[in-house]
Parts: structure tokens; C-alpha cells; sequence
């Protein structure tokens, strides 16, 4: 168990470091360093200690096959903006059931840290820059998701396969975040930046 909890804990600060460092290089300086606070949670982290699996991947898909869903899941993602299933609504409409709403820009470019980090973190040596944007589009049509925030994600996961983490950090600190409050739109298939 000691081995475990552990493991589990330099995982999750590796995650937490690379996601803060790379935050902090996009201009998400606030944002970096209270990513993933709530993994240090005991309904987070003993849940993490009890599934870990040698890093190899997330606990919480471990925890999911055992019980059928997570408890630490759950309240991750319903404290952390940078995930979209916290941006899940119902429609007003009941007949529309659950949609999604759209993402403030940082918190996309946050999402898009964190998955590029998370794919640094249970891959390794096998990490390529294509790693993110091939983990998302195994589930992508599944995803409950604003489409404007979906293009968004897109957009930038495909950037940092083709183009490499540096020139997608790059784009997104002096394109996109660099207007904070404006806006992003996608108008005819293209991304739109107020």
C-alpha cells in the first residue's frame, strides 16, 4: 500500500508540475497553479491509491471497471473547469436531454495542457506529439460537448500533432489568450478570434 500511495502521489504532482509549467508558458499563470487541486482531496486520492496501477494509466478507468463508475470521477470533473463534462448541462427542452456549453477560451487551452500532459505522463518514452490528439479521437463522437468548444479542442490537438507542442503553446499565447475576454467563434468551419 505504501508503494501505491506513493506512486500515486508522484504521478499526480508530475501531472500537476507539467501542467503548471506549461500553463505558466501560455500566460495561465492563476490557472496553472490551482490545476487539479482537488486530487489531493481524500475522496480523490485514496481513491487514486487504491486503483493505481503503476502509472501506467488513470486509475480512475480502473476504479470505473471494478464499480461501474468513480467516486473520484465524479467529483473531479465537477470541480475543474478545464474538463468539458463540467461544462454538461440539461437543455430547457427536456426532449434535447444533456448538452454542452461552451468553454471559456482558457479553459479549453488548459484542457488541451492537460491532455497533452496526461499523454506525457502514462506514455513516457512512447510519447509523441500526436499523442493527445489520438487519445481524444478514439472517443471523440461520444463526447457530450458545445460544438464551438469542440472545434476549439480540435483545432489545437490537431495543431500540436502536426505542428508540435511548442508551436501550439506558441499560437496559444500570442493568438489566442491574448485578448483574455474576448471571444472565439467558428464561422464556416474556420475559427474566429474577437
Amino acid at each position: 500500500m505504501i508503494k501505491q500511495f506513493l506512486g500515486h502521489l508522484h504521478t499526480i504532482n508530475h501531472h500537476k508540475w507539467l501542467v503548471t509549467r506549461d500553463c505558466i508558458r501560455v500566460g495561465l499563470i492563476s490557472q496553472g497553479l490551482k490545476h487539479d487541486l482537488s486530487k489531493y482531496a481524500p475522496i480523490e486520492f485514496f481513491a487514486g491509491v487504491k486503483y493505481y496501477e503503476g502509472g501506467k494509466r488513470s486509475p480512475i478507468n480502473r476504479e470505473k471497471e471494478e464499480k461501474g463508475y468513480s467516486q473520484g470521477w465524479l467529483h473531479h470533473k465537477g470541480r475543474n473547469r478545464h474538463h468539458f463534462e463540467y461544462w454538461i448541462d440539461y437543455a430547457v427542452n427536456p426532449k434535447d436531454g444533456f448538452i454542452g456549453a461552451k468553454m471559456p477560451k482558457r479553459f479549453v487551452a488548459e484542457m488541451v495542457i492537460d491532455r497533452i500532459s496526461a499523454s506525457r505522463n502514462y506514455q513516457k518514452e512512447n510519447y509523441t506529439c500526436r499523442s493527445a490528439w489520438e487519445y481524444y479521437a478514439r472517443a471523440k463522437d461520444v463526447y457530450v460537448m458545445n460544438d464551438e468548444t469542440r472545434f476549439l479542442l480540435e483545432y489545437l490537438l490537431k495543431m500540436t500533432a502536426a505542428k508540435g507542442e511548442a508551436y501550439t503553446f506558441s499560437y496559444m499565447r500570442k493568438k489566442l489568450l491574448r485578448h483574455r475576454y474576448r471571444d472565439y467563434h467558428v464561422v464556416n468551419g474556420k475559427l474566429v478570434l474577437d
